[in-house]
């Protein structure tokens, strides 16, 4: 795409003499209100209108990925003295504690700029979310104020005729105001995006301000940024192509002097990556795993999970590139799980897959003939594609179909080409030929003020979602009905809040909306073993008990070593030999279930405790004596304990030890005998 716009460099050259040498005499737009020309005043309105679009969001808990980078990851709870390790391990390895499950997303991550912020907020704020939030709505600020000012020095040559400032402030006003950022900035994790996009704008300022102010050392500054800004998200290297794209269409810099300006960005990237390889391996692509959950191009054909056919992959791929499209321009229907089969399999016949293919074909065509001629719109164009081509699935698997924050750096492209045609548009409403008084741009800058206001309605409206994991999961799980991740999210969700409710009535209610969730779950993605696992957490809550075992089994059956499944149908087996025998009173099948519950786990305490206590109810005392030792051994300085070894052996008539382990037990805790009526 570069050699293609470098060969129509020398036809257009003079032409661009003549579009830069514009008058810069002026500094500011002619007839227009004060406000208009003050930049500063811009920059303060770029900043307040962060906060106050996202000021919902500072009381919010932690919620989705925050756990991994943070709340969960034993690196970033150590403060400043897990950055090490932050440095020195894949970014997944803190949350999961153990090697190799970090790869479990191909090729891995290593994101160590975001986590290194966040454990010094932990050594500082300790586990505070409010800091969090109000952090990133100041990077978030930050990135569309850098935004704005990098925009108005690439144009500034057209400060005079308010263009600049028109398409600078409306880009910004509208990059902060769309709904399709909530994920980034109302979610304490995508930080990375921010400081990834943060970064990049701040490598492309330097380096424009190097080419207008002949200063090369600049340069060098820029290399810099943008070598720190990798550390943040992979996907910042995108603008090697976009920063020489941008001095090709904005300036009149020669390819020798765009190349000359690139070569450092390209030694950072290149630093970059061996850092990156000597820490986590060079597995860019590696090979995908056969799992849904963390390949989204792999279906169930029989029993067996397949990959998608080439075809299939290639039009799934095509269709979320539609939806990304029609997100960006009604962002109505936004949901942070787009994980199969939200996202369904699509072929080639597909209409809407046919219709994205033309599409994306005219943008291409259109971007590489309109930024060769130095359009705004192909540079906006070729952005928007450069930037999301990389997490598309096409250069290797993400993780998942689509996200809408992979919009967050592309959706920069698609703010200003809205700003420009907005700009146009008034132009031509206004019927003027002539942009030399200021009540020209009325038009504009009012069809800009009634977008900007829907977008932050919606955004406002949007934030209270991610308030904490019950809310986002269960309101997103109306949207992604199709999504087995987020559906078995909004189940284990609604398990974890309810499950010590005191009112049984609401339990009850909760655990079978979870038992809901979960067997939608199951139906989209049937070899889901932890959705087996959390079926039955939800049946042993609603106290049916044979069918919690069922669902525990399943989970066994697709992964014998899944500890824990076998932790959790050891403690139903319990739970449902205490209920049989304590509230039936059913003590031969309170018995089998104790049984079973001790095969499973012979070293539990209470299992071994209540066979103790039902053998000893049923006169089977030597039974009930050897249980009572084993536990005595596993916690010898339970009173409890001691007085059921006394009593059993007083059920036996040996008098002597009877009173023998009683009295031991009040040597432990004095008031034993009165509290159990003794």
């Amino acid at each position: 795409m570069f050699v293609y716009l470098c060969s129509m460099a020398k036809k257009k050259a003079k032409n661009t003499e003549k579009k830069v040498k514009v008058s810069t005499a002026s500094t500011s737009f002619k007839g227009a209100p004060s406000w208009f020309n003050n930049q500063k005043l811009h920059l303060i309105l770029i900043g307040l209108f962060s906060l106050a679009l996202y000021f919902n969001t500072i009381g919010h808990d932690f919620a989705l990925d925050d756990s991994i980078v943070i709340t969960e990851n034993e690196y970033t709870t150590k403060g400043f003295a897990g950055i090490p390790k932050i440095l020195s391990k894949d970014t997944f390895r803190g949350f999961f504690k153990v090697d190799g499950k970090a790869n479990l997303v191909s090729g891995g991550r290593y994101r160590p700029l975001t986590l290194v912020q966040f454990a010094i907020g932990y050594s500082i704020f300790g586990e505070n979310a409010t800091i969090g939030h109000l952090m990133n709505i100041l990077w978030y600020a930050l990135t569309g104020m850098l935004l704005y000012l990098l925009l108005i020095r690439l144009f500034k040559n057209r400060i005079h005729d308010g263009f600049a400032v028109f398409i600078a402030l409306g880009t910004s006003l509208l990059f902060i105001a769309h709904p399709i950022h909530t994920e980034c900035v109302a979610n304490i994790k995508g930080r990375d995006e921010i400081m990834a996009l943060l970064g990049s704008l701040a490598t492309a300022y330097f380096i424009l301000k190097s080419w207008q102010d002949k200063n090369d050392k600049l340069v060098y500054v820029a290399a810099i940024i943008f070598f720190v800004t990798l550390f943040s998200k992979e996907n910042a290297i995108t603008f090697l192509g976009v920063i020489p794209l941008m001095l090709y269409a904005f300036t009149n810099a020669s390819i020798s002097e765009i190349a000359k300006k690139t070569v450092p960005l390209l030694g950072a990237a290149i630093a970059f990556i061996l850092v990156r390889t000597a820490v986590i391996g060079f597995d860019i692509g590696g090979n995908p795993p056969l799992e849904m959950m963390n390949n989204p191009f792999v279906k169930v054909v029989g029993n067996q999970n397949v990959y998608f056919s080439f075809s299939e992959k290639f039009a799934t791929i095509m269709y979320t590139l539609l939806r990304y499209i029609e997100l960006l321009f009604v962002p109505t229907t936004l949901t942070h799980d787009y994980y199969p089969r939200h996202i369904d399999i699509m072929s080639m016949g597909n209409v809407k897959v046919i219709i994205s293919i033309l599409l994306h074909i005219v943008l291409l065509g259109y971007g590489l003939f309109s930024a060769a001629k130095k359009k705004l719109v192909g540079f906006g164009i070729l952005y928007y594609l450069g930037t999301l081509f990389i997490v598309s699935n096409f250069l290797f698997p993400v993780g998942t179909n689509m996200a809408e924050r992979f919009l967050f750096m592309p959706s920069v492209g698609f703010c200003l080409i809205i700003a420009y045609l907005l700009y146009q548009l008034g132009l031509k409403i206004s019927k003027s030929n002539t942009i030399s008084e200021f009540k020209q741009l009325n038009v504009s800058l009012g069809i800009l003020a009634l977008v900007c206001v829907a977008f932050s309605v919606l955004t406002i409206l949007r934030n209270p979602v991610w308030k904490n994991n019950l809310t986002l999961f269960t309101t997103d799980a109306k949207t992604s009905v199709k999504s087995a991740k987020l559906q078995n999210a909004a189940g284990g969700v609604l398990i974890d809040t309810y499950s010590n409710e005191k009112n049984e009535q609401i339990r009850t209610q909760k655990m079978n909306e979870a038992v809901m969730h979960l067997k939608q779950a199951i139906k989209i993605h049937p070899s889901y073993k932890n959705a087996y696992l959390l079926l039955g957490n939800a049946h042993n809550y609603l106290k049916k008990f044979d069918e919690s075992i069922r669902y525990y089994e399943h989970a066994l059956a697709l992964d014998p070593s899944y500890k824990e499944a076998k932790n959790n149908v050891a403690i139903t087996y319990r739970d449902a030999g205490r209920y049989y025998g304590e509230q039936k009173n059913d003590l031969n099948k309170s018995l089998q279930y104790l049984l079973k519950s001790e095969q499973a786990n012979p070293e539990d305490f209470e299992t071994l405790r209540l066979l103790g206590v039902a053998f000893g109810i049923t006169g089977k005392g030597e039974k009930a004596i050897s249980y009572f030792l084993r536990c005595s051994k596993l916690q010898p300085n339970n009173a409890g304990v001691w007085l059921n070894l006394g009593n059993a052996y007083g059920q036996m008539g040996d008098i002597q030890k009877a009173e023998t382990y009683r009295a031991k037990a009040k040597s432990i805790d004095p008031n034993i005998l009165q509290q159990r009526g003794n």
